[in-house]
């Protein structure tokens, strides 16, 4: 049964990347080590893109609705939106370079 946090959190989020401004989701969960070597990378990209670029962070075990939807089965997975189409989607470590180089070329 779906509660109605549950859906306004989906409403929320579909808003959310619904945006022409790019999103990009960070599906992480505390306990992972990966997740945790990822979190400077992901801050320095949100400072180097600022308005250029959404980041958000989504905890799996707090949003299992939004993770199953997207069927996020590994974390840290990422998913890049623009205007509700998913422009980009990759999981696991990757360098700040790549990253960024990555975003550019998908933004």
């Amino acid at each position: 049964m779906v509660t109605k946090q549950k859906k306004k959190e989906m409403s929320k989020f579909q808003e959310l990347i619904n945006s022409t401004t790019p999103v990009l989701i960070d599906f992480h969960a505390t306990w992972c080590g990966p997740c945790q070597t990822m979190h400077p990378v992901v801050d320095d990209l949100k400072n180097e893109f600022k308005e250029g670029l959404r980041i958000i962070k989504i905890d799996v075990d707090k949003n299992a609705a939004i993770s199953a939807k997207y069927k996020v089965q590994s974390v840290p997975t990422f998913l890049l939106f623009k205007e509700g189409e998913i422009l980009w989607r990759g999981a696991g470590i990757q360098t700040r370079a790549d990253f960024k180089k990555l975003i550019k070329a998908k933004i």
